[in-house]
């Protein structure tokens, strides 16, 4: 008898799994996705031609994940999946007792049978939180990797915002291909500066499809690098596992779905931020490591700011900038941008919940706990200019700008900018250098 079943998402892990569980199999029968997280996703479709036309003609409708219950009821679902992450367990139960109460399964799929292998050696980077430094860390690993001859491609977790179909497979290897691929402000934030540095990355929908494209990638490629989105564990089978947590959230990679999981399956573990961070936080973290996976090899990281015009922050009022989803889901209340406002003597940091407008005042009330920092919010053309107005509504002497990117490009800013740069600096031993070198001998990869 077929089982009906919803996929409980946010535009990434849950159409994964579908393509790599569900996909094909008429013994299931997915009815609906359900959106959280990501706003505008509810009430798209799954396509037809990523579904399966033969057991989905029509495609997978999204619903928004509040309907539920109802969606429970109207399609008779047996099996419910929950497969999102960043998520406090807690947060996670309460879904598992409304589907539970609503007479249907609670399920968890593993990395056994949502990870697909590849040809090329893997090494994939994930963390405990949103926010930890990953996408420095990935960085870090291509620059050592390369400095050996290697060509390595990167794949990133999904964030697709667009037309699924057209997201299949993407491929970015320069500026000009974010707009080709009409990227959004967060996934130009994770795009942009593996591209400025020469390096080629991948991202989409159909995560094999992705893999087999980036093996063949036409500018070589020797090594995958998994950059893990959120706190999620890989999509790809990894050969080499390095995690990244924070002590400025001690007790989320133990706390939180399914940043444990990375912790967990990490061979390696950057304990990031440590030179900002209090050094009981620090010993937090170090002690939940070696509690849950004592075979990890734990590197003491810290990620030392570049400031371009300091002289614009010291004794003004500034706007701070900082990523987005590390403020509203990642639950941070200080990002790089802060410290170097603090850092380089600011007299002020400005409140812009007054002057928000839009999809970003909208943002503020459902994430109260924001402060005084704005999250460079832009999933979409709304998103975007409702941010470039609430800057220009800000009253400020400068705007203390720590995005990943270059957001003057995107965006127009009617008052002097600061530019924050950050990148992941190795504190002793061992070191990423150190792993490298034997994942380099062990899978043969001496140029």
């Amino acid at each position: 008898m077929q089982r009906n079943v919803i996929i409980i998402g946010a535009a990434g892990r849950d159409f994964h799994n579908f393509n790599t569980f569900f996909r094909g199999k008429a013994e299931y029968n997915v009815v609906a996705f359900t959106a959280a997280q990501i706003p505008d996703i509810d009430g798209r479709k799954y396509p037809k031609e990523l579904a399966g036309a033969d057991l989905y003609p029509n495609g997978i409708p999204i619903y928004a994940e509040q309907d539920l219950p109802k969606l429970i009821k109207e399609f008779n679902v047996v099996d419910c999946v929950f497969a999102y992450s960043d998520v406090p367990y807690p947060r996670v139960m309460n879904v598992s007792a409304l589907v539970n109460a609503c007479g249907a399964n609670f399920i968890l799929l593993g990395p056994g049978e949502t990870m697909v292998k590849s040809t090329k050696p893997v090494i994939a980077v994930g963390a405990t939180r949103t926010g930890c430094g990953k996408s420095q860390t990935s960085r870090r690993i291509i620059e050592i990797l390369m400095a050996k001859g290697l060509k390595v491609v990167a794949v990133r977790h999904p964030m697709p915002y667009g037309d699924l179909n057209e997201q299949r497979v993407q491929r970015f290897a320069t500026v000009a291909d974010l707009k080709k691929h009409k990227c959004t402000i967060e996934e130009m934030e994770e795009y942009e500066p593996h591209v400025v540095r020469g390096n080629v990355i991948y991202a989409g929908v159909d995560y094999e499809d992705i893999l087999r494209a980036a093996e063949k990638d036409p500018d070589g490629c020797d090594v995958i690098l998994w950059d893990g989105g959120n706190n999620d564990f890989p999509f790809y089978k990894p050969d080499l596992t390095i995690g990244v947590a924070d002590p400025h959230r001690p007790g989320a990679e133990v706390g939180y779905y399914p940043g444990e999981v990375m912790a967990r399956i990490s061979d390696a573990i950057v304990i990031n931020k440590i030179d900002s961070a209090d050094n009981a936080n620090i010993q937090i973290v170090r002690n939940n490591i070696a509690k849950i996976n004592p075979n990890a090899l734990v590197i003491d990281g810290a990620s030392p700011l570049t400031v371009d015009k300091p002289e614009l922050i010291r004794g003004k009022r500034v706007l701070v900038v900082e990523d987005g989803p590390t403020l509203t889901h990642g639950e941070m209340k200080i990002g790089a941008g802060t410290v170097a406002a603090n850092k380089f003597g600011a007299a002020e940091l400005v409140d812009p919940r007054a002057y928000a407008v839009g999809k970003l005042a909208e943002t503020f009330r459902i994430y109260p706990n924001i402060g005084t920092l704005l999250p460079a919010m832009g999933y979409g053309e709304e998103q975007t200019r409702d941010l470039e107005k609430t800057i220009e509504n800000t009253p400020c002497d400068a705007v203390v700008i720590a995005t990943p990117i270059d957001l003057n490009r995107i965006i127009k800013i009617n008052k002097p900018c600061v530019k924050v740069g950050y990148d992941l600096q190795e504190i002793g031993k061992p070191d990423l250098s150190g792993i490298l070198d034997e994942f380099v001998k062990k899978h043969n990869l001496v140029k």
